[in-house]
Order: structure tokens, then C-alpha cells, then sequence
């Protein structure tokens, strides 16, 4: 079964974060990352621009409207996403356990709607 592994983080905390930080962050992504490939469980994914880039769409009364920004202001805004396959959803959750965000976010797991 696949599921979305959807990130979420305050974004305004690593911001504050020192350049060694960072670094250390983006290597356990990179070793998270090589992980799933290895298992053979990665579909996909990607860090996503900061919600300040953000534009939502709604469509009312057939009026196409924009808004700047996110649809929801919320102290964790998602931050990126991996597409994974996955046996069941204790694998999934086992994944996501691994997700170096998981210790200072959250991982949302969600299951794919197959159609």
C-alpha cells in the first residue's frame, strides 16, 4: 500500500539554526533518503518553499480567488513530503519513525487513495 509521509515543522525555528545545523539536518535526510531507496520503498518525494510562497486557490460562485500565503495560518506548516510503499501501516509508521523532522515536527501518514 502507498502512503504519503506528509512533514510537518514550525518554520521559523530553523531559520534560527546555525550553519552546522543545517548541515547535520540535510545529512540525516540524505541518509533517511538513501534508506528507503535501498528498501526499495521510495516513490518520491520533496522539500517544499517556505509557506510565505505559498498561494491558495478557491474557486466560489465561479469566481477563481488567491490568497498569498498558506490556507491556514498553524504553527507547523508542511514541509515537504515522501511517497513510500509499504507493506501495511506499522511499516509505514516505522518509516516515518525515521523522518529526521519526526524529532522536532511531525509526520502525518496517509494513506493513498488508489483509483
Amino acid at each position: 500500500m502507498r502512503y504519503a509521509l506528509l512533514i510537518y515543522v514550525d518554520e521559523n525555528p530553523s531559520v534560527e539554526w546555525t550553519d552546522e545545523q543545517r548541515q547535520t539536518e540535510g545529512a540525516a535526510y540524505g541518509r533517511f533518503t538513501k534508506e528507503i531507496a535501498n528498501r526499495g520503498i521510495s516513490q518520491g518525494g520533496e522539500p517544499l518553499q517556505s509557506t510565505a510562497t505559498a498561494t491558495t486557490v478557491r474557486v466560489r460562485d465561479g469566481d477563481v480567488l488567491t490568497t498569498d500565503g498558506p490556507f491556514a495560518e498553524t504553527k507547523e506548516a508542511l514541509g515537504g513530503f515522501y511517497l513510500v510503499d509499504c507493506k501495511d501501516l506499522d511499516e509505514a509508521i516505522e518509516v516515518a519513525s525515521k523522518i529526521p523532522s519526526a524529532t522536532h515536527g511531525s509526520i502525518e501518514v496517509r494513506p493513498i487513495m488508489e483509483l
